[in-house]
């Protein structure tokens, strides 16, 4: 004999429905590892480069990032460190959040609410304080790319 669910679960289209966001976010960075995997962003020229970098010759929040991101799909953790320190710090973080976000929607039918203001201060004053302590020449063997 069959269980009936509790009046207020979600049905399991409501569920599918609401994994959707999380689902084309997974696909999407499959596709853009693939490419990082396939053209290796170390060669010159492979990627672009920075359009800041380019512009003013001062490292970004980003700069490094897309050979960082490359290195840790090869399992060469030192060399992505080495790139990007930051984005290395995030990486995790971020599969920890997509994660959470696919159980919400799994467990509860409904959408992803929008992260508060005071998560994106923060994570706006970060990036900042790092892009400028990447170019504080004492500093630059450290955290440049």
């Amino acid at each position: 004999m069959r269980t009936a669910a509790p009046p207020d679960a979600p049905s399991t289209r409501a569920r599918l429905r609401a994994a959707r966001g999380p689902l084309v976010v997974a696909g999407g960075a499959a596709v853009v590892a693939l490419g990082l995997v396939l053209r290796d962003p170390h060669g010159q020229g492979s990627w672009g480069v920075c359009p800041l970098y380019a512009l003013t010759g001062a490292y970004c929040a980003g700069c490094g990032g897309l050979r960082a991101t490359h290195d840790l799909l090869v399992g060469d953790l030192a060399g992505a460190w080495s790139m990007n320190p930051l984005w290395v710090l995030v990486v995790p973080v971020l599969a920890a959040l997509w994660a959470r976000w696919l159980v919400r929607a799994l467990r509860t039918g409904r959408p992803a609410r929008a992260p508060s203001a005071r998560v994106a201060i923060v994570a706006t004053a970060v990036v900042l304080l790092y892009s400028v302590a990447r170019n504080v020449p004492a500093w630059a063997g450290l955290l440049a790319p």
